[in-house]
């Protein structure tokens, strides 16, 4: 993910450079990487419950690798958005998931995907930092073969370090037939709409943010670093606590409702007040803590929610709609964003955090009411 993150702050411009350089094929190599991740995603999931999780992550860090020294040789920007496309393709987030899940105690496996949730968070953060660094050190190219030197370490932890993970056979994996009731079965469904949502917020939020900053508070783009990482750190002082009373306490439920009512009130305060640096800041601390906890609690209900058998598989469809609502995010909030202004790309992204919140309070109505019955 920091590898994703780190190339797009500075690819627009180094592209502007390249013979066959057009706008349509540079939106075709920012997103080729997302678009071939949400394809392939349930096949790589799939073939974590068939053969075994590490085999299939190691296959994905290879792609990505090769992806990246393909992307550090590449003439023309054609090629850097093949060189994407490959990367993409190593997709191996349901994988990696599947594993943790795999390998931690169920009233531990919100923790430890909350670890997951923060690094990807601070991977976006310090991209922000780094990006600009490397390119005027060692070049776009050089930004390429940091990510293939990545890919190899990440290789070598995966095959030396990670503990062994529960012996799998071809029969383990769910036929095919039932790809559809594993994406539609309600307790799943939920989730599949929860991290589609989390992340439309998240690319939505980062098209206009960065203008509120320049625009509306008159911060230098060379200062944004310092914002997202102060917020980001502070943030974590909000995630921390909702996680640990997630373990602690029976009402795990209205802490994921009250998450994404917290995400929405962020979205509709920089809505309104995006001309104030305070309300800024307090906003984007509060959207960061509840990032934070629901990018580890999904997949922490969800690992709960499909077996062992079937957890790779119903990963993948959640990756999918992952990588898709990060597509959404970005298509629909540039439409808000032409149409409304930059409040409009905030409050349509509180609309349908509010839309999400009704979906996740159902079901937990619905069991307190059986239980108090």
């Amino acid at each position: 993910m920091f590898g994703m993150f780190l190339i797009l702050p500075v690819l627009a411009l180094y592209a502007r450079g390249m013979p066959d350089y057009s706008p349509e094929l540079l939106g075709l190599a920012m997103g080729a990487y997302g678009l071939t991740q949400a394809l392939f995603q349930i096949p790589f999931g799939r073939w974590s419950d068939r053969i075994g999780r590490k085999p299939v992550i190691v296959a994905g860090l290879s792609l990505f690798a090769v992806g990246a020294l393909l992307g550090a040789l590449a003439q023309s920007l054609a090629g850097l958005a093949a060189a994407r496309s490959l990367q993409g393709a190593g997709a191996v987030s349901a994988a990696v998931s599947a594993l943790l899940a795999d390998l931690t105690r169920p009233e531990l496996r919100t923790r430890a995907m909350a670890f997951i949730g923060i690094s990807i968070g601070l991977s976006f953060v310090l991209s922000l930092v780094f990006a600009p660094v490397l390119e005027a050190t060692v070049g776009v190219p050089g930004i390429f073969l940091t990510m293939l030197l990545m890919a190899l370490g990440g290789i070598a932890l995966i095959v030396l370090a990670v503990p062994a993970e529960p012996v799998r056979t071809a029969s383990d994996a769910p036929p095919l037939s039932r790809m559809h009731e594993l994406a539609v079965r309600p307790a799943l469904l939920r989730l599949h709409i929860g991290i589609f949502v989390v992340h439309f917020m998240i690319t939505a939020t980062f098209l206009a943010v960065p203008a509120v900053l320049l625009e509306n508070l008159g911060i230098a783009a060379g200062a944004h670093w310092k914002v997202y990482l102060g917020v980001f750190v502070a943030s974590i002082g909000g995630t921390i606590p909702l996680v640990m009373a997630t373990e602690r306490t029976q009402r795990a439920s209205r802490l994921l409702v009250l998450a994404i009512l917290a995400a929405a009130g962020s979205q509709a305060l920089l809505g309104a007040s995006s001309g104030r640096f305070w309300v800024v800041m307090g906003a984007l601390t509060l959207f960061f803590a509840a990032f934070n906890y629901l990018e580890a609690r999904l997949p922490a209900l969800l690992t709960l929610a499909a077996t062992g058998s079937e957890r790779g598989a119903a990963l993948g469809i959640f990756a999918t709609a992952q990588f898709l609502g990060a597509f959404a995010g970005g298509a629909v909030g540039g439409v808000l964003l032409g149409r409304y202004g930059l409040p409009g790309v905030f409050w349509g992204a509180a609309a349908v955090a509010a839309l999400w919140a009704v979906v996740a309070a159902a079901p937990a109505a619905t069991a307190n009411a059986v239980e108090r019955a």
